[in-house]
């Protein structure tokens, strides 16, 4: 069953915008490549009729299509347009992650005490720290714990400290959406976390609702992890077997109270939705507690977050996470937003030494940007995943990044992180699982997808029908249909079955429907099934 969802990545919207944005309005009218007139492929004219489509009048779209390997450019409208890219924003960061962090580079997670052993008992306090890990799982965590309780300790005399310092106390990213709070994809950011499963969105927990047994009783309600951190305010109820299904799940603002209302029909389905915690590192805190007193150690005081480990600090037990290249492969593939906001906390405090920050983490990927040739003067960005309406790129500067990057040693690892056309392993195709099949892009097209209301984006490569490699960016905004992803494709499409001489334009097809008739989500933000 998909969320009640509210977008999240990337829907936008193009063609003849009549003086809406006086953005540059100099540099967003037609501009055609270098060369155009003596162009015969037919290729121009194929993605302007694409462009012109009904579903993007009064709309806008900046779209560029290059050689890979020359940079000639092949196509180009409104290159220096500024739009929403929503979560084509994440090309910036993760590039920016694996020239910075290192392909190699994890996170720590860590157990310490300034206390001595006496015995079965740590006189002194127990201090958890963390580095902004979006990958640790309660498991995790409980490993954590059965080191502390393999040592010999049954009782900690002092408290347990969440060191969360890492990072600054900012949790929420700016203009970040007020009815998102209890949305997965727009968690709240700690150095300390939780996620629930492998799909590693931290932050959360999982909600399941089961019907009961015979009309009238109460659902079964299940929380992953189990934990005491949140409530379950039971408003729903059981109906008939026929009746109308309408379970909705939602945590209340600035509590970590959550409220599961409606009905659903005994014999019915499962509903399982996400939920984000309000304060993860207490989360955290409490998850670890709960596997300390599990494997039989016991914390005589209570727990306190926000609190430097000192130095000096012994440490107990480490966890390190994944590799950065490989935890490359969640973030970009599902799009993670909460990923791509840890990494760009993570870059700040690499850069300055001081807590990571929105401000010095975004700083570390402008700087990192210019080497690249792409020019941070040209864009606004306000955070690491797109999620802030504020955020404007134009396609000409995305497509500066996606041909500087193809000559950095790590570019392989970065690579294989894009989603793939059709492929149906959400850990391959991920956003573009069940995009562009049965066409020539698919297995061919490597990109990163973006979707908020009203703003689309598709960008990354393809080989033409020779095996040339292009690079495309498309990034439209302010359409009213519910998207344009089918426009997106046609214009993918097409560059895979044509060539150099000989343009083949794809036919348009109509969108299809996500579940609810919600039009097509952004696959991450459909849960569970990620389409």
């Amino acid at each position: 069953m998909s969320r009640p969802v509210r977008r999240v990545n990337t829907r936008m919207r193009h063609w003849i915008w009549p003086a809406v944005l006086a953005v540059a309005a100099a540099s967003l009218s037609f501009s055609a490549p270098a060369g155009a007139d003596s162009d015969r492929s037919g290729l121009p004219e194929a993605i302007d009729a694409i462009l012109g489509d009904p579903r993007m009048e009064g709309g806008a779209a900046s779209v560029v299509v290059a050689d890979a390997a020359s940079g000639d450019v092949l196509y180009q409208h409104l290159p220096s347009g500024r739009l929403m890219p929503a979560s084509n924003t994440k090309l910036l960061t993760s590039t920016a992650a694996m020239e910075l962090l290192g392909p190699d580079h994890r996170f720590t997670t860590d157990v310490l005490t300034d206390g001595e052993r006496h015995g079965p008992v740590l006189k002194g306090n127990l201090y958890l720290r963390g580095t902004g890990d979006p990958t640790t799982l309660a498991k995790d965590y409980d490993q954590l714990a059965a080191k502390i309780a393999e040592s010999g300790v049954r009782r900690v005399s002092g408290r347990l400290v969440a060191d969360d310092t890492r990072f600054d106390a900012r949790r929420i990213g700016d203009t970040w959406g007020g009815d998102d709070e209890s949305s997965y994809y727009a968690a709240q950011i700690s150095a300390l976390s939780v996620a629930p499963d492998t799909d590693y969105d931290t932050g959360t927990v999982i909600v399941e609702v089961a019907p009961g047994a015979q009309a009238g009783d109460e659902p079964r309600v299940t929380v992953t992890p189990k934990t005491d951190y949140v409530d379950i305010d039971l408003k729903a109820t059981t109906v008939a077997a026929g009746g109308a299904d309408t379970i909705a799940v939602e945590r209340q603002h600035g509590k970590n109270t959550i409220t599961v209302s409606g009905t659903v029909p005994v014999g019915g389905d499962t509903t399982k939705e996400w939920a984000t915690v309000w304060e993860p590192t207490g989360y955290a805190a409490a998850v670890f507690r709960d596997a300390l007193a599990a494997h039989g150690v016991r914390v005589s005081g209570p727990t306190k977050a926000g609190v430097a480990t000192p130095k000096g600090a012994k440490q107990l037990a480490a966890h390190d996470s994944m590799a950065l290249k490989d935890l490359l492969v969640p973030f970009m593939k599902l799009s993670n937003n909460m990923h791509a906001e840890s990494l760009t906390k993570a870059m700040g405090y690499e850069a300055t030494g001081r807590p990571g920050s929105w401000d010095d983490g975004l700083a570390a990927i402008h700087g990192y940007l210019k080497t690249t040739g792409f020019d941070p003067g040209r864009i606004r960005q306000v955070d690491g995943s797109g999620l802030s309406r504020k955020d404007n790129i134009p396609a000409g500067q995305l497509i500066t990044l996606l041909r500087s990057v193809k000559s950095a040693p790590w570019y392989a690892d970065w690579y294989r992180s894009l989603p793939v056309a059709c492929e149906p392993d959400k850990f391959v195709g991920g956003t573009l699982r069940s995009r562009m099949c049965g066409t020539p892009a698919a297995h061919n097209v490597h990109a990163k997808t973006g979707t908020l209301t009203g703003a689309s984006a598709l960008s990354g490569y393809v080989k033409d029908a020779n095996g040339r490699e292009l690079v495309f960016s498309i990034v439209l905004n302010n359409y009213l249909p519910a998207s344009v992803k089918a426009l997106e494709d046609a214009i993918v499409v097409t560059l895979a079955q044509s060539t150099e001489d000989k343009a083949v334009p794809a036919k348009v097809r109509a969108e299809r429907r996500a579940a609810g008739g919600e039009g097509e989500l952004e696959c991450s933000w459909v849960k569970p099934a990620r389409c």
